[in-house]
């Protein structure tokens, strides 16, 4: 997992975590030390940024969202700000407006639908005048979809239908998730007819023949963050969204417990399969990714898209990751992570 430090002896920039104490927050901050980025792990809580387990020389940083002097003064000397803190209908606004007033990039990985919608709706103008890129949902849930999809359509202008399936061997959240989920209660967005619209309610279950370990899967439509994404970049008439029910059963259980390091990189033992089918007329193709714990493959996610935006020479705006980066290549750069 990740790259080499530098080229030629010239240093990477330093990139901002906002939530770098949190549970996927850590993850994306190792990732990147691993790739010889500099790190600041900020946070609103001082004693847990300080008990936190991360990389030597990571810079730690205290910030409320509700002080803008103090996101610009932890933004001094960061080119790029990634957010980790959820819930991100309340975290995702002021820290965008902090990433453009400090003229660099913000990237997130929202699984809420509203948030990365409000990011489109609200800051494309901004982000286009201040020549920023915004790419919300760089994560698990939402990026990782929208990348599978536009893969698959490849050359195909467009789709009659595109469907993900995600099938996990089971679900113990973070406290993080869970707050989350209390918070984030909207009704859920698919694509129907070529535009979004509610799901149906109840929302339709089906059978899904994932490819072994896991097998024939109830799965009910379960829409995220790839549903927002994929509107804004590809024509696809049709979207369906499902997730194994299991895994929601271990979410929804008061009792399930977080999840507990399997080894010493702090992932989970949780394992992971996302398949794709998009379907022209009579034509379909497919994509897959799969790996261990939905929360640790987050960092290489955001890292790469990072690490990329920050290469890249180009407008400013809101966009999807399947606007922004070659797709293919993108998830050929991760296949020890989400190896198919």
């Amino acid at each position: 997992m990740g790259n080499p430090a530098s080229k030629a002896g010239v240093p990477r920039p330093t990139i901002a975590v906002y939530g770098g104490a949190g549970h996927t927050g850590r993850f994306v901050v190792r990732e990147l030390s691993q790739r010889g980025f500099p790190a600041i792990a900020i946070g609103r809580d001082a004693d847990r940024l300080a008990a936190a387990d991360l990389p030597s020389g990571v810079r730690r940083a205290v910030a409320g969202l509700d002080d803008p002097g103090a996101l610009d003064r932890t933004l001094r000397g960061a080119s790029a700000l990634i957010n980790c803190a959820g819930p991100f209908l309340d975290t995702a606004e002021p820290l965008i407006e902090a990433a453009l007033r400090a003229g660099v990039p913000y990237l997130d990985v929202t699984a809420e639908q509203a948030s990365a919608q409000a990011a489109f709706d609200r800051y494309g103008a901004a982000a286009e005048a201040a020549g920023v890129a915004i790419v919300p949902a760089m994560g698990f849930y939402g990026g990782l979809g929208d990348l599978l999809v536009t893969a698959a359509l490849g050359d195909w202008p467009r789709a009659d239908e595109a469907r993900i399936a995600i099938a996990l061997d089971s679900w113990k959240p973070t406290e993080g998730t869970r707050a989350t989920g209390r918070r984030n209660t909207a009704r859920r967005l698919t694509i129907s007819d070529g535009r979004l619209q509610p799901l149906a309610d109840p929302a339709p279950h089906a059978v899904w023949p994932f490819a072994a370990p896991f097998g024939d899967q109830d799965v009910v439509e379960l829409p995220f963050t790839e549903t927002i994404l994929i509107g804004r970049h590809l024509q696809v008439r049709e979207l369906r969204a499902y997730l194994a029910t299991a895994p929601l059963a271990d979410l929804r259980d008061p009792k399930t417990p977080p999840p507990a390091p399997a080894d010493t990189s702090g992932r989970s033992a949780q394992t992971f399969r996302v398949e794709v089918e998009v379907r022209q007329g009579g034509q379909i193709r497919r994509a897959a990714a799969q790996g261990r714990d939905i929360y640790a493959v987050t960092g290489p996610l955001v890292a790469e898209a990072a690490e990329r935006v920050l290469r890249r020479d180009g407008p400013g705006g809101v966009f999807a990751p399947g606007a922004l980066f070659d797709a293919r290549d993108f998830l050929a750069a991760l296949a020890p992570d989400l190896g198919a």
